[in-house]
């Protein structure tokens, strides 16, 4: 498991990619490192955007058969919500982009915050 704590600030999605793709290199799963880096970048942006506190938590956990547990952790108990995109919007796609670049997708309640996550499968 590969784990980091970081700032709730704007350039933390830029380390929590670095964060995966050194994961994924080690696992010798660098095929799974552009979704794996698009879906951390959104839920990083989203926890950034929408979350409280000052920090938050990223892991990567390697799973059976070529599947990667991305998660990123933050004190917020708001449950995210998938929001229909609008045509002239500019935001409200970071879900569906999670959605669809994953084998599976949630959010866990957890005391005092929430774990938003996505589970990555790497094709046999």
């Amino acid at each position: 498991m590969y784990a980091e704590n970081f700032e709730r600030v704007p350039g933390a999605a830029t380390a929590a990619r670095r964060l995966v793709s050194t994961a994924l290199d080690a696992w010798e799963l660098s095929q799974l490192a552009d979704p794996a880096t698009l879906v951390v970048s959104e839920l990083v942006s989203n926890a950034v955007r929408h979350a409280t506190g000052e920090g938050m938590r990223i892991t990567v956990h390697r799973l059976p058969t070529g599947r990667v547990h991305l998660a990123v952790l933050d004190r917020d108990p708001t449950r995210p919500q998938v929001q229909p995109p609008t045509p002239d919007g500019v935001s409200g796609r970071g879900l569906l982009l999670v959605e669809a670049m994953s084998f599976a997708w949630g959010v866990d309640m957890l005391p005092g915050g929430k774990r938003v996550w996505s589970v990555l499968e790497a094709a046999s």
